[in-house]
């Protein structure tokens, strides 16, 4: 990582009012698209208290509401915003934050005073203000209440856009939210995913000697009224915990397989460890109707 003071570029003069440092570090960018998330990975360019630039590994659209995982040095963990994309020009890209919390903000005042990163604050260009005195007013009628039609129609011109404005913000703030927890709720159901896939297929045998806990099925009256009868196979995923996660019956009735299932449902076993550590593994067992 490098960090050192922003150069301000020439197309024109800067309307930054906080410092920008230089930053040079990996960065993850993540994008919600047709309910699916999409990681672009990238590297960050400059970062101060309200945006981050950074080069990366895949276009984004202006307006695009994104995750960002970045490290600073001064960090345990890596630090995890929401922004949106406020400039794009190819694989560049601006980010604004947004709802960054004071705990992210300290952190990212203390990287720069651990890093002693030199700071180049731009000045917002003053804008003049021009006006009239009680002798800049031409006109009849003394103290120049001619003007007074006018200020009225600028009030009311002002409140109509504040209202939009405030309106927009509120449209905003909804999609924003919404488009987030959709983007959460995809990567919980991918983590939930991920801990639920087997790393081991495991012989029925071996795991028949880790069963602690086996719940008898409850043989179906209709079943025993067609006297159904016979062996259902069914493959089992055990977690680490030894508890039954997920289950797929491979053959035999189905009002005798749901019966399996609902048994099974209960069973427990000892953890199966790999490499010493408890696994999350797939094996066969066989629940038998007479």
């Amino acid at each position: 990582m490098a960090a050192g003071p922003q150069v301000r570029g020439s197309g024109g003069p800067s309307r930054r009012r906080v410092p920008r440092f230089l930053l040079q570090a990996p960065l993850d960018v993540t994008v919600l698209r047709s309910g699916v998330p999409d990681t672009l990975p990238g590297r960050s360019v400059n970062v101060c208290e309200r945006g981050i630039s950074a080069v990366l590994a895949g276009e984004l659209v202006p307006g695009e509401a994104v995750g960002i995982e970045v490290q600073l040095p001064p960090v345990a963990d890596s630090l995890r915003m929401r922004a949106m994309v406020r400039y794009q020009d190819k694989l560049r890209c601006g980010f604004e934050f947004f709802g960054l919390s004071v705990e992210q903000r300290a952190a990212i005042r203390e990287w720069a005073k651990e890093s002693r990163a030199e700071t180049e604050t731009v000045p917002v260009h003053a804008v003049e203000k021009t006006g009239t005195g009680s002798g800049g007013v031409k006109g009849t009628g003394g103290s120049g209440g001619g003007n007074e039609p006018k200020k009225k129609r600028h009030w009311v011109a002002l409140a109509v856009v504040l209202t939009c404005a405030a309106i927009a913000a509120g449209v905003f703030w909804w999609r924003w939210n919404r488009g987030w927890d959709e983007l959460e709720s995809e990567l919980k159901v991918r983590q939930v995913a991920l801990a639920r896939k087997p790393q081991a297929q495991v012989p029925a045998v071996m795991m028949e000697k880790l069963l602690v806990h086996k719940v008898e099925p409850t043989y179906p009256p209709e079943a025993r009224k067609e006297n159904l009868q016979g062996i259902i196979a069914l493959d089992i995923v055990v977690g680490r915990d030894g508890s039954v996660v997920s289950m797929h019956p491979l053959n035999g009735p189905d009002v005798l397989a749901r019966a399996a299932m609902d048994a099974l449902r209960w069973w427990k076993f000892e953890p199966y460890r790999v490499n010493g550590d408890p696994a999350v593994v797939e094996t066969t067992v066989a629940v038998e109707f007479k």
